[in-house]
């Protein structure tokens, strides 16, 4: 039988996992340009995001997991900065990180609204227990 974790259900950490491998492709390809501190940094923020998604889906609230959705965001935000920096730099082009910017704006926007989703649920039943007393 296989097992398989919350996580693992969830169409943003199954879009973010698959962003996950070329980003290291391109992390193996700065340290074969001796860029190994870049290297290093970037294999660290792309794996942050799917990282905090799974680590959040095993919290006991709604509250925590959206903490962690909020920490995946934001590394989200620390790739697109090192692509844009490293295209500044003349790393890499514009054509080849435009279609992983684009893809990382679509899984900040999924995360965004998730974080929203699981913050609503937490109002709902406070709500709820209010109501009650």
């Amino acid at each position: 039988m296989k097992t398989t974790f919350r996580f693992e259900k969830l169409d943003v950490w199954n879009r973010a996992a698959n962003l996950t491998l070329p980003l290291l492709s391109f992390a193996d390809q700065l340290e074969d340009m001796k860029r190994f501190r870049f290297a290093e940094q970037l294999r660290s923020a792309v794996l942050s995001i799917t990282n905090n998604i799974a680590e959040g889906s095993g919290s006991a609230s709604n509250k925590e997991f959206a903490h962690f959705v909020n920490i995946a965001r934001r590394s989200t935000f620390e790739v697109v900065n090192m692509l844009l920096v490293f295209e500044r730099q003349g790393i890499c082009s514009r054509e080849l990180i435009e279609p992983w910017l684009a893809e990382l704006e679509s899984i900040s926007r999924m995360l965004e609204a998730f974080r929203k989703r699981l913050a609503s649920s937490i109002r709902q039943i406070l709500s709820a227990l209010c109501s009650l007393l």
